[in-house]
């Protein structure tokens, strides 16, 4: 792809946000490469959306938030958790 979104600066300040203390270089480069493939998955599901949509030059928002979709929520990672020990409580109950 193109130039780098963030630098590696903002990077660490991503880890550290998270609440790292210290950061190794390691961890920050890991991690820039995975934004990266995370990235280019979306961009490349959303132009199939937009495709399929029968544009071939404009990727609209809705077509991102699709293919976000596809790769799961990343703003909630233990969502899907919780969900499910819900539904295994009901069941249980019901018996």
């Amino acid at each position: 792809m193109g130039g780098k979104a963030y630098s590696l600066y903002d990077i660490e300040a991503f880890i550290r946000e998270a609440g790292a203390e210290r950061v190794t270089e390691d961890a920050v480069l890991d991690l820039e490469k995975e934004l990266e493939k995370l990235t280019e998955k979306i961009a490349n599901r959303a132009k199939i959306y937009a495709q399929h949509a029968g544009r071939k030059r404009v990727i609209k928002k809705s077509d991102v938030v699709l293919a976000k979709g596809v790769f799961g929520s990343y703003s909630k990672p233990y969502a899907f958790m919780k969900k499910a020990s819900k539904t295994n409580a009901s069941s249980i109950s019901e018996r």
